[in-house]
């Protein structure tokens, strides 16, 4: 997509067709659930704050802060695959103190039985979404099973992990190193625990560097599956997927693979997701899920920046006569990919890529 076309409008348009293309089936929800549904499940919410008001008949409902949760309630519990894809507005406080804000998100859910393939096909399909979005991009790819199992074999408690989770998710190798001295760790778990927040990289490339590792029988699980997941993601022809075990998203809704996606001039991912099988328990539900979020609102923030031209093409036409003409040479412009701004005389202040004239029943660069 070319800057100038590549509105959010338009991405939420080509991510439709993307997923539709591997089979996911348009999945629609209310704009509000009982209340219930989130209270009991808070720990699996971005936002622990949820707008609540009271239906005629004395139901307390709430405005939805979060669509998979919606998702996981109407799935069925019979075996195979649910696949589906949603554009929703959720309600939520992006940050503690800012407010609830409309937010509006594309994104897709796999539930059911869950294979290896089916994990590689949406990280597959969370990387072409940065495609569609345009520009530069990278896919930042984890795994929570890895650090978990150096947890695991260092006896860290509950409160330990959160913290320990959480200078990993920034990257904080000062403040991992000082957490492990006050928790006791070993020299050995806590110098694995550093290794693995430095280390960073193409994922085909880096795996090598973690699989050398004297990793405990956990983490060399997690290991083997991003091997997995690596070389599916090879037949793809996706050069631009990373290993960075910093991305932890939320360990309260996580538990396996783990990713977020970031495209040039937006200060904060677009784009996140990874396996969620602990909801799926909590809620009942047979097999495993796995699915991601494009926050479409961060896409306004990127577009603030200029686009280098407001229209590929500028067709400008001199008389009434000539309008065929135009008509005729937008259209076919657009067809080809391009955008196209049809004018009687060129525009102040606007910029093109070229410009062509419609007259006498010819078309010629200007």
């Amino acid at each position: 997509m070319s800057g100038a076309a590549n509105t959010p409008e338009r991405v939420t348009r080509a991510l439709r067709e993307l997923y539709g293309s591997y089979g996911y089936a348009p999945f629609k929800v209310r704009k509000f659930e009982e209340y219930d549904l989130y209270a009991e499940n808070k720990r699996f919410l971005a936002s622990r704050q949820v707008l609540t008001f009271h239906d005629t008949d004395g139901r307390l409902l709430a405005l939805k802060p979060d669509v998979t949760l919606s998702i996981v309630k109407s799935a069925a519990n019979g075996g195979g695959l649910r696949k589906v894809f949603y554009h929703e507005n959720v309600y939520r406080e992006p940050r503690p103190g800012e407010g609830f804000h409309e937010i509006p998100q594309t994104g897709l859910e796999c539930i059911g039985a869950l294979d290896g393939y089916a994990v590689g096909e949406v990280v597959m399909l969370a990387a072409r979404s940065l495609q569609i979005i345009g520009g530069r991009c990278v896919l930042d790819v984890s795994h929570i099973g890895l650090v978990s199992g150096v947890l695991d074999a260092a006896g860290v408690d509950e409160s330990g992990r959160s913290a320990l989770f959480r200078a990993v998710g920034a990257k904080n190798l000062p403040g991992v190193r000082q957490l492990c001295r006050e928790l006791g760790m070993a020299a050995e778990h806590a110098a694995m625990l550093e290794r693995l927040v430095a280390l960073y990289g193409p994922l085909d490339e880096t795996l090598p560097a973690a699989s050398a590792l004297p990793l405990p029988a956990r983490s060399r699980a997690a290991v083997r599956e991003l091997e997995s997941l690596a070389a599916q993601l090879a037949l793809y022809g996706l050069d631009f997927v990373n290993l960075d075990f910093s991305v932890v998203n939320d360990v309260d809704y996580y538990d396996d693979i783990v990713f977020r996606g970031f495209v040039e001039g937006a200060a904060a991912g677009v784009l996140s997701g990874g396996r969620y099988d602990r909801l799926m328990a909590r809620m009942g539900k047979p097999g495993g899920a796995i699915g991601f979020a494009v926050y479409l609102d961060r896409l306004e923030r990127v577009r603030e920046t200029p686009a280098d031209y407001d229209a590929d093409v500028l067709v400008l036409y001199s008389a009434p006569e000539d309008v065929p003409r135009a008509v005729e040479t937008a259209e076919a412009l657009v067809r080809s990919g391009e955008t196209v701004r049809v004018e009687r005389a060129a525009p102040e202040g606007l910029r093109f890529r070229r410009t062509v004239r419609a007259e006498n029943g010819e078309v010629r660069e200007c």
